[in-house]
C-alpha cells in the first residue's frame, strides 16, 4: 500500500499543477473566446477539478498513514470523475460538442463513488476498533 499512496499523492500533485494552468488558461486566455454559458461550463469544471484534486491529496496522506482497498479505490475514482466530469466539461466548452455532456455524469457518479469509497472505509475503521476496544463485550 505505500506504492498507492505515493501514486496517489503524485496523481494529486500533476493534477493541481494542471487545474492551475487550465484555469489560467480559463481566466486569461479565454475570456472573449468563450460566450458566458461556455465560460460558465469551463469554470464548473476547474471547480470540481480542484476539489477533487485537494480529495485526492487528502486520501493519499490518509492512505499512508492507515492504508486500506477503500482507500485506494476512493483515490482511484477521483481520478476517474477528474477525467470524465472535469474533462468532458472542459472539451464541451472549448468545442461546444453537445454530446461530451453526456459523459459528465459518469464523472459524477465516480466522485460520489469516490466519497462513498471513504464512507466505507471509515465504517470500517470504526467497527474494528470498537471491536478491539479493551470495553469491548463479547457475544
Amino acid at each position: 500500500m505505500p506504492n498507492t499512496s505515493r501514486f496517489l499523492i503524485l496523481a494529486a500533485g500533476i493534477s493541481g499543477a494542471l487545474a492551475v494552468a487550465v484555469g489560467a488558461i480559463g481566466a486569461h486566455a479565454l475570456e472573449g473566446y468563450l460566450d458566458a454559458h461556455a465560460m460558465e461550463t469551463y469554470t464548473k469544471a476547474a471547480t470540481y477539478h480542484f476539489y477533487h484534486t485537494l480529495a485526492l491529496l487528502g486520501v493519499g496522506i490518509y492512505a499512508k498513514h492507515r492504508p486500506s482497498t477503500m482507500l485506494t479505490w476512493s483515490g482511484r475514482l477521483f481520478i476517474i470523475g477528474m477525467v470524465l466530469f472535469s474533462g468532458s466539461l472542459y472539451l464541451l466548452a472549448l468545442t461546444g460538442i453537445r454530446q461530451l455532456g453526456m459523459i459528465t455524469p459518469l464523472g459524477g457518479v465516480a466522485f460520489i463513488a469516490g466519497w462513498a469509497c471513504l464512507v466505507v472505509n471509515e465504517q470500517r475503521t470504526l467497527n474494528s476498533e470498537i471491536g478491539n476496544s479493551p470495553n469491548s463485550v463479547s457475544p
